[in-house]
């Protein structure tokens, strides 16, 4: 692990990680330091001060219950000076109220340019569709992160929402209170809500990445219903870290986004402090290849919630406030089926993102690192090109190599930032894909 000489980490356990999705973990970074058979001893070890992390209400029936209890050199309290406002640049939170002259129809946008600028994380952040109500909190925020530069003496904690991270170029390090993640495109990286982090680059490589911010409950694993006890996104292939902790003593600027706004304050130490940690709530990364799609073997096609890798769900059952949903490598296999997606109009609002390689329903236009906006009630699918290939292919078995895209997909409809409508990389004729398909019907032939 690289250690850059603005950093100093003390513990010997600084890379490595605990296996298993809302496990119940304990891990310490100096032998002794985690208490034994209790939460808040009077005394706790090395002079540490022990803290509460709760992810839920107190009250929460035990699935759902999520909290981690922190040992660490100074408390939250002690991490916070007099907060000031801080510019936010194109960073957007619900409800996001621009006005922007588009109209109702399909969106999709190229990938945004890399700037040559020094933006880290928080200042390379660009909102393209915002949802919901932060002060509800409920809906999402679709954005993307161009970092150039990494995250020095400066750490950030979300209030208002769950982050999940899905790197689509260059490899990102969350050095998180709980410990060190590391991502690269192929992987996805889940901060939850209040969870202390910096963001570096891994050998200065620029990176871009797709980052949704969830307002409502946290995400979880979707029930398998019918599938059974295996498939989909396993337990056992999501990694939380081990503890790793900072003891530095300069001067350090804490961010924090709050009701929509963010907030700087500056401090004298590192809040990256935890010695020690047990519990179920904390930051992991899950390896999308690990995801074990299931489908058709014989005729239709599913519907693409049997790609569903994690869910935020709302107080409607099997509505989700989100769901993360996945489109990897795979057999197609139907007999005579329209393979590609089919045409639809649907009640769930739609933003796609292409990791790498080709979307089999947009084999033109949608390319890695761009994302494309199909809002709920509004017609989408295949384009001609790919209406016409997979109309006329002979149906052998065939494999979608080489391509991974995602969707964020809500029950909410998805408000375009002003930034997202005027920014040259959105496509003004994305319509057009469908201008091919042209009446076919004859009423004299079967």
């Amino acid at each position: 692990m690289d250690i850059t000489p603005q950093q100093t980490l003390i513990s010997a356990a600084n890379a490595g990680y605990m296996s298993g999705f809302g496990n119940g973990f304990e891990t310490e970074a100096l032998p002794g330091a985690l208490p034994v058979g209790r939460n808040s001893p009077q005394r706790c070890a090395y002079g540490l001060y022990a803290e509460q992390l709760s992810g839920s209400p107190f009250t929460a029936p035990r699935a759902s219950n999520a909290r981690s209890w922190l040992y660490r050199i100074r408390p939250t309290v002690a991490h916070i000076g007099r907060f000031a406002p801080r510019d936010a640049g194109l960073w957007r939170s619900a409800p996001c109220a621009e006005e922007t002259g588009l109209p109702i129809q399909p969106l999709r946008w190229d990938p945004l340019p890399i700037p040559d600028t020094g933006e880290t994380f928080l200042t390379g952040m660009r909102t393209i569709t915002t949802c919901g109500d932060v002060a509800g909190q409920t809906g999402m925020a679709a954005s993307i992160a161009l970092v150039t530069r990494s995250m020095v003496d400066e750490t950030f904690w979300n209030s208002d929402a769950e982050m999940l991270v899905i790197p689509q170029q260059g490899r990102l390090r969350f050095r998180t209170e709980f410990g060190v993640i590391e991502v690269a495109p192929g992987e996805v990286a889940v901060l939850p809500r209040g969870v202390k982090f910096r963001v570096e680059l891994i050998h200065e490589q620029p990176a871009r990445a797709y980052v949704c911010e969830n307002y409502g409950g946290a995400f979880t694993l979707p029930e398998r219903g019918p599938i059974g006890a295996n498939c989909l996104a396993n337990q056992r292939d999501f990694l939380s870290p081990v503890a790793a902790y900072e003891d530095v003593e300069r001067p350090q600027l804490v961010v924090v986004k709050w009701g929509g706004q963010l907030w700087q304050a500056e401090i004298g130490h590192s809040p990256l402090d935890v010695v020690a940690w047990h519990g179920n709530y904390a930051p992991h990364k899950y390896d999308l290849s690990r995801f074990s799609p299931v489908g058709p073997l014989l005729f239709d096609h599913a519907d693409p919630s049997i790609f569903t890798v994690m869910t935020a769900p709302s107080e409607t059952p099997g509505t989700a406030n989100i769901d993360f949903v996945l489109f990897p490598e795979r057999w197609m296999v139907a007999e005579n089926t329209f393979r590609p997606p089919w045409y639809h109009m649907n009640l769930m609002s739609e933003f796609m993102g292409l990791i790498l390689g080709q979307y089999d329903a947009k084999p033109q236009g949608f390319v890695p690192g761009g994302f494309s906006l199909h809002n709920c009630m509004l017609p989408h699918g295949p384009d001609a090109e790919a209406f016409e290939k997979a109309s006329t292919v002979e149906l052998a078995p065939h494999k979608l190599a080489n391509t991974m895209a995602f969707m964020l997909e809500t029950r909410l409809p998805q408000r375009v930032t002003a930034y997202a409508a005027g920014v040259a990389q959105r496509q003004p004729d994305y319509e057009a894909c469908w201008s091919g398909l042209v009446k076919k019907f004859d009423p004299t032939r079967r």
